[in-house]
Parts: C-alpha cells; sequence; structure tokens
C-alpha cells in the first residue's frame, strides 16, 4: 500500500490548536483563513487529538461549533478533515448509495483500494453510523457482475501472502481465456482473482497478462 502524504506535523501542540480554533470563531463572524491555517498543518490522528483537548479546555464540542459556524462547500470540507479515515470512507460510500442513482466511481475507488483491515473497519463504522450493513446497502444498490464483485469486495478477504511468480502466470493465463480469447467474457473468472489475489499478486498477474494478451490490463 501507497505511504500517506501528510505525514504529522513535529511542531504540533494540541493547546494551541485548540485555542487557535476557539479564537477563530468566537464573537461575531468567522475567521476562515485562521481555521485553514490550523486545521491543514495537522495529520489526521492530530485533528482527533484537537477535538479531544478542545473539549476538555472549553466544555464544548469542535464539531458543533465548526457546523454552527460554517456553511456550504467550506464546511463539508473541514468536517471531512476531522473524520478519521473509516469514518471518512463509510460517509462516502452511504452517500454514494443513498437517494437517486448510485455514485458508481466511489464505490470503486474505496472498495477496490483498502486493505482487509480498512474494509473490516469502513464495514463497522457504516453500521455504528447508520445502523444498517454495508454488504446489505451495496446488494441493495447495485446489480449483476458489478454488484456481485462489490459484496465481493466488501468481505475484506484478500490473500495475505508474498508474490508468486507461478501463480501470477498462471492467473494471467486464465484472465486470457476467460476474456479476450473467450467469446464474450467470463466474468466469474475476473471477479474471483480481482477480490482475493493481493494487490501485490495482481501486479505481478498483470505484468504477465502482457505477455499472453493483446492488450494491456
Amino acid at each position: 500500500m501507497p505511504n500517506p502524504t501528510i505525514t504529522p506535523n513535529p511542531a504540533f501542540n494540541a493547546e494551541e490548536e485548540s485555542q487557535a480554533l476557539r479564537k477563530a470563531m468566537r464573537g461575531l463572524g468567522t475567521n476562515e483563513k485562521a481555521i485553514i491555517s490550523s486545521v491543514v498543518r495537522m495529520a489526521n490522528c492530530q485533528r482527533q487529538e484537537v477535538t479531544k483537548t478542545y473539549k476538555t479546555m472549553f466544555g464544548r464540542d469542535l464539531i458543533d461549533d465548526l457546523k454552527s459556524e460554517l456553511g456550504g462547500c467550506f464546511e463539508d470540507c473541514v468536517l471531512a478533515l476531522f473524520m478519521r479515515p473509516a469514518e471518512f470512507d463509510a460517509h462516502c460510500l452511504h452517500k454514494a448509495i443513498s437517494g437517486l442513482g448510485t455514485k458508481d466511481k466511489v464505490l470503486i475507488e474505496i472498495m477496490c483500494s483498502r486493505s482487509n483491515q480498512q474494509i473490516q473497519a469502513i464495514k463497522e463504522e457504516y453500521k455504528k453510523k447508520y445502523k444498517n450493513e454495508l454488504e446489505k446497502d451495496v446488494k441493495g444498490d447495485t446489480s449483476g457482475d458489478y454488484g456481485r464483485l462489490l459484496i465481493s469486495l466488501c468481505q475484506g478477504a484478500r490473500e495475505d501472502k508474498p508474490v508468486d511468480p507461478a501463480l501470477a502466470a498462471a492467473d494471467a493465463h486464465k484472465l486470457h481465456e476467460a476474456g479476450e480469447k473467450f467469446i464474450g467474457t467470463e466474468e466469474s473468472a475476473f471477479n474471483h482473482l480481482i477480490c482475493l489475489r493481493s494487490y501485490e499478486q495482481l501486479r505481478a498477474t498483470f505484468h504477465e497478462y502482457e505477455k499472453v494478451g493483446w492488450l494491456a490490463f
């Protein structure tokens, strides 16, 4: 998995950041620039610490104060930055499958890129926040091969093994047989391998596929 690009601020001080945020929202008007300056220089784990420190120092809920002072897209952005990663993913997934239509790009981006541990954390957060199972809601809003792929991904059960070059070559041939070489496409073969193999193993498989297929994966 890629390393995060936002790392903890070595000069972070939870009390100072809490003071700065309270000052930015106290009195008439709101100092949006001060809020931006404070929020963007913290990593997510530091923002979680600030929410606790803020309540301890002022007896107020930071998120409630932000909601009362901000609005529109700026409010959405700031509140999202204060969500824990699993909470944010659960929020985005629920929004993607609620109401009319389905935001497939959101479903694909999250479900196809998270680790087993992250998927389990998302499922727990989703149930806690929305009182329903993520898998059930996904199943109710998708269908066919696409729906089955997402249900498989909801299990969070990818293999965790060292890369096996021989297996990568064998899987590449299976995908070629089920895809380019097959009249139509045997989707179950793709579903099986894409949802079960580790990301590292899949990369090796896609590399091998370029040797047997006409098209890059």
